[in-house]
């Protein structure tokens, strides 16, 4: 039973989120200052959740000029286990939805980043779909290694489909790139399904290889990219982040450079990986990278190898579960970029705007972490 002081602390965070929400509607310059009041109350109240300030930070900057073509949210790396065996993840996970539901005017879709399940079993997978139907918006799946190597994806395309896939949505090009195949280490070592995926589970693990796109991958893609003129502008959906970032962990695809060839010729294109649970931020060339927060746990940046354009995010709150954790949303401009919206759960909002990324990092600077990443 909760003790009565909390469940009223409760009853007030909810009230002040509600009433909060009403003013964003009804935003305008001169009353910013006082509805940014009123979040920072909802905060408050709550102790652990942090105000949906994303959305006064775009009211207040909003320009007809700027305004993007279209907006979309994404969810990440839910890594479920069955409800009676960790509750935690997915409680996290209800609360990605429950949160983008409340959205206002709504995303156009959502993007599910991948690694739904933890070790790829049918009722981790049936779990997950059950949770992201909740969403009042269409839904595009993109699978992780940990939904893979248990059975090689047969119980995630019965339930979403090809793991490979496009769509056009107000004039861009949508690739969902499954880019976490991995050259065959278990046959001569006997391993069991389990044993597998076990492997494939472990961030470190020695005996795995790298993640790649591999060659069937490639030649669905260039074909699909045969049909799309070069002026039109590309958003493809990886895992793990499509370039070289730090092996020991795969956060790492090895046939990233085969990819960037062949997306080379086109006039803008963004990739939106998931696997790596921080905030990340990358250019090569003519494509720009950002990676997703996780519902389910941060991971620490990499001892080497981390993108020059990455601000990293402060190092979490071991004592707070949700610290380093959320969901985000994604602006797509009129030329294909992005204004990427991390949205965690336990701290202000960041904005890693497209301008950033342009002038290769001179402008629109997001904010330095305070305390030492990890």
């Amino acid at each position: 039973m909760w003790p009565l002081k909390w469940k009223k602390r409760e009853q007030e965070y909810r009230r002040q989120r509600e009433e909060f929400f009403e003013a964003v509607k009804r935003l305008n310059r001169r009353d910013f200052l006082k509805i940014a009041s009123l979040s920072a109350a909802v905060f408050t109240a709550k102790h652990v959740v942090p105000p949906h300030s994303f959305q006064v930070v775009d009211v207040v900057r909003a320009d007809p000029q700027e305004k993007p073509l279209f907006r979309f949210a994404y969810i990440s790396d839910t890594h479920l286990y069955e409800r009676e065996l960790n509750e935690r993840f997915v409680n996290a996970a209800l609360r990605a939805v429950r949160d983008v539901n409340a959205l206002n005017p709504p995303p156009d879709f959502v993007i599910f980043g991948g690694d739904l399940a933890q070790l790829g079993q049918a009722k981790e997978l049936e779990l997950g779909k059950q949770i992201l139907s909740e969403l009042k918006v269409p839904v595009k799946m993109m699978v992780g290694e940990h939904d893979w190597f248990l059975d090689m994806g047969e119980k995630w395309r019965e339930l979403f489909g090809p793991e490979n896939y496009s769509f056009d949505h107000k004039g861009v090009h949508f690739i969902v790139l499954m880019s976490v195949h991995e050259k065959d280490f278990w046959t001569a070592r006997g391993m069991t399904p389990m044993e597998r995926m076990l492997t494939v589970a472990q961030l470190d693990n020695p005996l795995q290889s790298p993640f790649e796109v591999g060659e069937a991958g490639r030649e669905w893609l260039r074909r699909d990219l045969a049909k799309v003129s070069k002026d039109t502008p590309i958003i493809i959906f990886s895992h793990s982040p499509l370039y070289k970032y730090y092996r020991p962990w795969n956060f790492w695809t090895e046939d990233a450079e085969e990819i960037h060839k062949m997306l080379a010729p086109f006039k803008s294109v963004t990739v939106i990986h998931g696997h790596t649970h921080q905030l990340l931020t990358n250019r090569i060339q003519n494509i720009h990278f950002h990676g997703m927060l996780a519902t389910a746990w941060p991971w620490p940046y990499a001892p080497e190898g981390l993108p020059k354009l990455t601000v990293p995010m402060n190092r979490p709150d071991p004592f707070d579960e949700a610290d380093g954790t959320g969901w985000g949303t994604v602006d797509v401009h009129r030329d294909g970029y992005v204004d990427k919206h991390y949205n965690l759960w336990s701290r202000n909002p960041i904005t890693v705007a497209k301008a950033y990324l342009e002038s290769w990092g001179k402008e629109a600077i997001p904010p330095a972490p305070e305390l030492p990443p990890y």
